[in-house]
């Protein structure tokens, strides 16, 4: 192999990768587990932690748990990371919102 060939990127369930195309569509691995959503808000627990997204109209158009992979689409206004020390907190605030 040659200094020019790239070796393909094999991704792990440790890795996370956020990737937004014209704030309409999200392409998120490393996803361990979707805790709510709805057409304006996605609580997902990531390895990094757990990150809400805040839009219109989102809707959830591909989800691969065996990859932890979640794609959406829609108007994305907010990405935020909750840090480790109020994750129980935004869990339990958001599973009050979503009964």
């Amino acid at each position: 192999m040659n200094d020019y060939e790239q070796q393909p990127v094999k991704r792990t369930h440790e890795d996370h990768m956020v990737k937004m195309n014209n704030r309409k569509n999200l392409e998120i691995t490393g996803v361990k587990e979707v805790d709510s959503f709805d057409n304006e808000e996605f609580l997902l627990e990531t390895v990094m932690g757990y990150l809400i997204i805040r839009g219109q109209n989102l809707q959830m158009k591909n989800l691969d748990v065996g990859d932890g992979l979640v794609t959406i689409k829609g108007k994305v206004y907010e990405l935020s990371y909750v840090d480790e020390h109020h994750q129980e907190k935004a869990k339990g605030f958001f599973s009050k919102l979503f009964k």
